[in-house]
């Protein structure tokens, strides 16, 4: 078994081009999944932007990111990541989510997602948010 955590960023309306820049600073491939790629469009203003996206390189850097969307509350210096856990296994991810949501206010209950086995989000008592997730790979 093995997770691994991943900076997490959070933008409005800027992953995409942030996900690119930084692809281009540290090379590797980018991944990007929009709102309307999910089928998840709450605002169609916002279709085109970020649910989902990374950008790994074999040099080791990975990163994530999405665009909160406008219906969520977003402060650029207030919440500007997350600290993102995947892991193959679901039972450790949902061990781990057990010990972690110990006085914690869960965001999003770990549950099946649409791009997910397992999906879920919740800020800890220290106020730091987390997500964690089965990760698949994305074949849009």
């Amino acid at each position: 078994m093995a997770v691994t955590t991943t900076t997490h960023l959070n933008f409005r309306g800027a992953a995409g081009a942030a996900l690119d820049f930084y692809q281009s600073v540290f090379g590797g491939r980018t991944v990007a999944v929009t709102y309307k790629d999910a089928g998840n469009v709450q605002n169609e203003s916002e279709a085109d932007w970020v649910m989902w996206g990374e950008v790994v390189a074999d040099n080791g850097f990975h990163i994530m990111a999405y665009d909160v969307p406008s219906q969520m509350a977003w402060s650029q210096g207030d919440n500007p990541f997350f600290v993102s856990v995947r892991g193959k296994d679901a039972d450790e991810i949902s061990g781990l989510w057990q010990k972690l949501s110990e006085g914690s206010t869960v965001v999003r209950p770990l549950e099946a997602a649409q791009w997910a086995p397992l999906y879920g989000m919740l800020t800890d008592r220290f106020g730091v948010t987390w997500v964690l997730d089965v990760a698949v790979p994305y074949n849009g």
